[in-house]
């Protein structure tokens, strides 16, 4: 219960950001594929990130393969809090599924433990508030039109700079933001739809690791 409470003020930007996701994405991928993706992928930046891809006109190895190095991130998350988690392998895993940004940071204690009942709590809410959210999000975009109209379509970059504002405290994360950001700029008015942003959140990686 602790964790469903600590996890509860998360649910009204979660809700919203997955309304705002569903609305975006209905008319590029669909309705069913747009909740389907939400429920089996349950992460909101390599969401947008994919659909952003298809939507400027890429592919769907562009749209995976930018989902996949945004979700990266999780990699050296989920080795830290691997030695808090119980059971066999099939358990381990099943309890990482619960992890997401907010929930990691939360069950953290500071010196490399994670809470991972406050975790898994603390995850319950979001992931009723981002599959609510995308199915109300799917039916209101179905209703209302072209997103664009509304102005949703800044809610892409709108989401990352959200994600990076307090990120960017960091020296490292910073570096490795400009880096990403220089990459995008220079191949955006020459390379296809969804390279800059395969290149960038590679450059991105790389900078990180040379900082680390």
């Amino acid at each position: 219960m602790a964790g469903v409470r600590a996890g509860a003020p998360f649910v009204l930007p979660t809700l919203a950001i997955g309304m705002s996701f569903g609305v975006l994405a209905e008319p590029v991928i669909g309705s069913a594929a747009a909740i389907a993706m939400s429920f089996l992928v349950f992460a909101g930046a390599a969401q947008f990130a994919s659909v952003s891809v298809l939507a400027a006109g890429g592919g769907l190895a562009a749209a995976v393969s930018a989902g996949v190095l945004i979700n990266a991130r999780f990699l050296p998350m989920g080795l830290a809090l691997a030695p808090s988690l119980r059971g066999g392998p099939r358990r381990r895993a099943l309890e990482g599924q619960a992890m997401t940004d907010a929930s990691w940071a939360l069950a953290s204690a500071g010196d490399g433990r994670f809470d991972r009942e406050l975790m898994i709590g603390a995850t319950i809410p979001q992931a009723f508030g981002w599959w609510g959210g995308t199915i109300a999000g799917v039916l209101a975009g179905s209703a209302l039109g072209d997103p664009e109209s509304l102005g949703l379509d800044v809610i892409f970059p709108a989401f990352y700079l959200a994600l990076l504002a307090e990120e960017l405290r960091d020296r490292a994360a910073l570096t490795s933001a400009l880096i990403g950001a220089a990459i995008a700029l220079c191949l955006v008015p020459v390379a296809p739809p969804g390279v800059p942003v395969l290149a960038a959140a590679a450059g991105a990686l790389l900078g990180l690791r040379r900082r680390a």
